[in-house]
């Protein structure tokens, strides 16, 4: 947003706030460019604000918001921004981080963060999907995950598509990838993994090249090994009814592709249970290969296109009118109109007057309950443990996408957490905003760290020995997928366990804030006995506070129907305001 510093190298910016002579343009066209000019020359005088609040005022002021709900109405007319509101998030987190590291979080350092993330990670997560049951949906397998239609379609099972062919890189030739040997995810022995390099019994170089050749197999196998599991998130997202499908003939190549080995494997399947009289499935078409002189015919196809493309492609008409007769009341309403000779001013029509009725209106509007949301299909354990102690307001947050209120030493139960899991001798990666501590809020300055460290260091849970730790699990509750991580599970000598939470805050004090935290051990017990599939009777649970060394166990833990009706009625709440 800010203007090249150097003369020599002007960017857009320079030619937006001096654009020349308006006999170069249009009326309409210079018009616009000096509003441009105007916004961000506005949004220029906000760079000092926070992040948050500085993106939020972009929004607002360049309208991407109301473009959004423009271009890509659902349901009644409504759209929502969730990938405007997942960059919220993003920034937001970012914020606190750099907050947490005493640092300044500047608009430069945000852009080479968004620039790391897209070398590095391919850019950023998109936001979470909504089913929509009155249209087509057309996604990614990964961006279906924890989500179900009546009907999915998975096409391209052919043969270098998917599973794919595509070579990809590895530690053998690209040094920005990991060995296998320090890879958390690494194959030991007789378990599954990334494949492991050994060179141990190699006495010459063609032993070495050998053994370099199958490492190289493995590791391709483990590819179609990912993509299979990946084909069965495809294949488990149908509630009712899946079609698969593959091609010969792809959009270019010579030669035809034919099926995949995975809808081959799926016509056996198919093929067999009908021979068994036991059908899965039916096999509405399998076209034979084509002969070997046959020509691709999708070559033959011209692909058109006009250039520049029309923003507004069918709803050109549609905007076109709309614009004519937003223009027409404009004109209406200027001074010396025939308008204003017939009917003259009332004390009514000050300029502020048609803002008001229509602040009034859309509070109106929002009291009758349209256009109603409900929660999130996915939440994290911590909100909804929000939820229980403050339903409209966490609603909100949920809704909204509200930033979090920076909280400078946020980083103390994050690195307590990491601390431990490092004490145990676990060597997971996480992310720190998935920890079960994130959703402490009294937390001590940074200097308390070595006072915890100590103090876990003397409580009897050191001693001990855990089965698990920095478990992650997703689980349904009712109709939404929970999501978090278990700090710790011990095995109790009857055979039982006992799930503990490492809490750096303060024990809550009364019985309404006991059983708001019990909803996160309640949460977690259902977890452990679904991963273990053991019953919640032998899983205990227990918070353990180590600042105070007392670990406390609730008297009681909400029943899975409890915390099912508890996101049902947290839904159906709206606020008042």
């Amino acid at each position: 947003m800010a203007a090249s510093a150097d003369a020599d190298n002007p960017c857009l910016a320079d030619a937006i706030s001096d654009p020349g002579s308006a006999e170069g343009y249009s009326v309409a066209g210079y018009g616009r460019i000096g509003a441009l000019a105007g916004e961000l020359s506005a949004l220029r005088g906000r760079l000092g604000h926070s992040l948050p609040d500085l993106v939020a005022e972009v929004r607002r002021v360049l309208g991407v918001d109301c473009e959004v709900r423009a271009s890509a109405p659902v349901s009644g007319g409504w759209a929502g921004p969730e990938h405007l509101d997942a960059f919220a998030d993003v920034v937001a987190g970012y914020a606190e981080r750099a907050s947490a590291r005493s640092s300044e979080a500047s608009v430069a350092g945000l852009l080479a963060y968004l620039d790391v993330a897209e070398v590095v990670e391919n850019g950023l997560p998109p936001a979470e999907l909504t089913v929509a049951c009155d249209r087509v949906q057309v996604l990614t397998v990964h961006a279906a995950k924890g989500l179900e239609w009546q009907v999915v379609a998975v096409a391209h099972l052919s043969r270098g598509v998917f599973p794919s062919t595509v070579s990809r890189s590895s530690w053998l030739t690209d040094p920005a990838e990991l060995p296998p040997l320090l890879r958390g995810d690494r194959a030991s022995a007789g378990a599954h993994g990334i494949p492991v390099l050994d060179t141990s019994a190699v006495a010459d170089r063609k032993q070495l090249s050998d053994k370099i050749s199958e490492h190289r197999r493995l590791l391709d196998r483990r590819r179609v090994d990912e993509e299979r599991r990946l084909l069965y998130v495809a294949v488990t997202r149908a509630e009712d009814t899946l079609l698969v499908s593959g091609h010969h003939w792809g959009p270019t190549g010579t030669k035809p592709r034919g099926p995949s080995e995975f809808l081959c494997e799926l016509k056996d399947i198919i093929d067999r249970s009908a021979a068994a009289g036991d059908p899965c499935g039916v096999v509405e078409q399998w076209a034979s290969a084509p002969a070997g002189d046959e020509r691709n015919p999708l070559c033959d196809n011209a692909i058109e296109a006009v250039w520049p493309a029309d923003p507004l492609a069918a709803r050109r008409g549609d905007v076109e009118r709309g614009a004519a007769l937003v223009a027409a009341a404009m004109s209406a309403d200027l001074p010396g109109s025939t308008t204003d000779i017939d009917h003259p001013p009332r004390p009514g029509d000050a300029p502020w007057s048609t803002d008001v009725d229509a602040l009034l209106a859309e509070r109106a509007h929002a009291a009758r309950g349209a256009p109603a949301r409900g929660l999130p299909n996915h939440l994290s354990v911590s909100s909804l443990v929000e939820l229980v102690g403050d339903p409209v307001g966490a609603r909100q947050r949920l809704m909204c996408r509200l930033p979090k209120r920076p909280d400078p030493h946020a980083w103390l139960g994050d690195a307590f957490h990491a601390w431990v899991q490092q004490f145990y001798g676990a060597e997971l990666l996480f992310d720190l905003g998935d920890l079960p501590g994130a959703a402490d809020r009294e937390v001590g300055d940074p200097e308390e760290l070595a006072a915890l460290q100590r103090a876990f260091t003397a409580s009897s849970w050191a001693a001990r020995t855990p089965a698990a730790v920095e478990v992650p699990f997703e689980m349904p509750i009712g109709d939404t997928v929970v999501r978090g991580r278990i700090d710790a599970v011990f095995v109790d000598p009857d055979g039982g366990a006992t799930v503990v939470d490492w809490k750096t805050g303060k024990p809550p004090h009364g019985p309404a804030a006991m059983r708001q935290a019990a909803v996160q051990l309640a949460v977690y017990r259902l977890a452990w006995a679904a991963l273990r599939g053991c019953p919640t009777s032998s899983v205990r649970t227990a918070f353990y506070y180590v600042r105070s060394g007392i670990t406390v166990v609730p008297d009681e833990l909400p029943a899975p129907g409890e915390l099912a009706m508890l996101l049902t009625d947290c839904a159906g709440r709206r606020s008042d305001t």
